[in-house]
C-alpha cells in the first residue's frame, strides 16, 4: 500500500465505486429448478450468421428471464485507454479481474492509494437492483437479491479485511420485504443501502405516498445509510434522442436535486431524525443553488407552492441527515464558507472501474479537487468524512488517536 504521507495526502476512503458480478454468482447458488432461467453467463458470437465475411467476436452475455444484456467495456473502463471505452460488448476476458476479483481488487486500491471502498452493483444488477424489480418470477427475484447481498456481504467484503463494503439491494418491490432485508444486513454488521433516486420514475410509490415508511423507519433504527446512486431511477436528463452521452453524463446531477429536493420536502427527516442519506455520484456545486431557491419558497411560505410544508427552512435539515459524495467537483470544496452543506458532510469518490473513474490516478485528483483545503480539512473529506458515516471503527479509532 502506498505510503499514507505521499503528496501530503491521507489514504482515501472512496464512497462510489462498482463490483462486476462474477459470471457464476446465481448459476452456483441458486437451487436447481431456476437454473436455466436465473442469472447466468452465456459465450456467444457476435456478427451476422448470415454475412460469412463479418468478423466473429466472443461475447459474454447475462441471460434472466427473456432478458439478454452482454457485458459492455464502458462499465469496465480501469486500465483501458480513451478509444477501447466505446461501449462494445467484450468477454470476462477482456476485463480487469480487480472489476469482479477480491484480490486483484485490493491491489488495484493500493496502486491508488485507496485504504477502502463502498461497492455498488454494476450493469446487470444495476444501481439499486432495478433488474429484480423488473423481473417477472418474483420468487426468483427475492433469492437473487438474498443471494447477491450474500455473496457482495460474506464473499467479496468478508474476503477483504474490511477493505470493502457491500452495498446491499433489497425488493424493491414490496417495502415489507426490503424493510426485513435491511434488518437482515444490519445484523450482519453491514451500514449501508442501495435505494432510487427517484422511486415514482421506477413505477414505485412517490416518496410522498408514505409507501416507504417502514423501510425508511427500519434504516434509522440500524443507523442504516441509505445510498442514492445516480442512475438509480433508471432515466437520465438528455435534450434529445441523438444527444452524445456526454450530456446525459454531466446533467446527472439534475436526478439528485430533483431527489434531495424530494427527501427534504416530504418530511421525511421530521420523521425520522437519525436518518441519512448519501448522494451517490452525485456532486455538490448544485446543492447552494438549490437550498436557496427552496429555502425562499419556504420563507415566502406560499400553500400553493408547498412552502409551509417544514417547520423550519429546508436547508437546515443537511447537517444532519444529508451527505454529497464528489470526485469531479472543486467548486464545492472552494465555497463552503458560503454554502449550506458543512465539509463534514462531504465525502470522495473514485468511481472505479467506471470512464469517469480516476483509477489509476485518484491521488493525484484528489490533490487537484482539495487543494484549497488545510491538511485536516482534506484528511476529513477524504478519509474521516466517509469512515464515519460509514461506521468504519477502526480507520475512525486511529484517527482519534492522539499524535506520537
Amino acid at each position: 500500500m502506498p505510503d499514507s504521507t505521499a503528496a501530503g495526502l491521507p489514504l482515501i476512503v472512496s464512497v462510489d465505486d462498482h463490483v462486476f458480478e462474477p459470471p457464476d454468482l446465481w448459476s452456483a447458488r441458486l437451487p436447481a429448478r431456476y437454473r436455466d432461467s436465473g442469472p447466468r453467463v452465456v459465450r456467444e458470437v457476435s456478427g451476422a450468421a448470415a454475412d460469412p465475411r463479418a468478423d466473429r467476436v466472443p461475447v459474454d452475455v447475462w441471460c434472466y428471464e427473456d432478458v439478454r444484456i452482454p457485458l459492455n467495456s464502458s462499465f469496465a473502463a480501469a486500465g483501458k485507454g480513451a478509444a477501447e471505452v466505446d461501449g462494445t460488448p467484450i468477454t470476462f476476458d477482456a476485463i480487469r479481474p480487480g472489476c469482479y476479483e477480491v484480490t486483484a481488487r485490493l491491489a488495484d486500491m493500493d496502486l491508488d492509494g485507496v485504504e477502502a471502498s463502498l461497492c455498488f452493483p454494476n450493469m446487470f444488477v444495476r444501481f439499486c437492483g432495478q433488474r429484480f424489480l423488473e423481473a417477472r418470477d418474483k420468487k426468483l427475484a427475492k433469492l437473487c437479491v438474498e443471494i447477491y447481498n450474500d455473496w457482495a456481504i460474506e464473499e467479496w467484503a468478508g474476503a477483504s479485511a474490511g477493505r470493502l463494503l457491500a452495498s446491499p439491494i433489497v425488493p424493491l418491490w414490496d417495502v415489507d420485504l426490503a424493510r426485513a432485508e435491511v434488518f437482515r444486513n444490519a445484523a450482519r454488521g453491514v451500514t449501508s443501502v442501495c435505494f432510487s433516486e427517484i422511486p415514482a420514475k421506477l413505477g414505485l410509490p412517490s416518496m410522498y405516498s408514505g409507501y416507504w415508511e417502514p423501510l425508511f423507519a427500519a434504516c434509522a433504527e440500524t443507523e442504516t445509510v441509505i445510498n442514492l446512486h445516480i442512475g438509480s431511477s433508471s432515466t437520465t436528463n438528455k435534450t434529445s434522442p441523438d444527444a452524445p452521452f456526454i450530456i446525459h453524463t454531466s446533467n446527472h446531477y439534475g436526478n439528485s436535486s430533483l431527489s434531495l429536493s424530494d427527501w427534504l420536502m416530504s418530511g421525511v427527516f421530521l420523521r425520522h431524525p437519525t436518518l441519512k442519506v448519501a448522494f451517490s455520484e452525485g456532486q455538490a456545486g448544485w446543492i447552494p443553488y438549490l437550498m436557496s431557491r427552496l429555502d425562499g419558497i419556504w420563507r415566502a411560505g406560499n400553500a400553493f407552492m408547498g412552502g409551509d410544508a417544514l417547520p423550519d427552512p429546508p436547508s437546515s435539515y443537511l447537517a444532519e441527515h444529508v451527505y454529497a459524495c464528489v470526485f469531479d467537483d472543486p467548486a464545492i470544496l472552494r465555497f463552503l464558507d458560503d454554502g449550506p452543506l458543512p465539509l463534514d458532510n462531504i465525502c470522495f469518490e473514485t468511481d472505479y472501474p467506471h470512464p469517469d473513474g480516476s483509477w489509476p490516478n485518484s491521488r493525484a485528483s484528489a490533490q487537484a479537487q482539495t487543494r484549497t483545503l488545510s491538511a485536516e480539512d482534506q484528511l476529513k473529506v477524504l478519509r474521516l468524512n466517509a469512515a464515519r458515516l460509514y461506521r468504519m471503527e477502526r480507520i475512525t479509532a486511529d484517527a482519534a488517536e492522539p499524535a506520537r
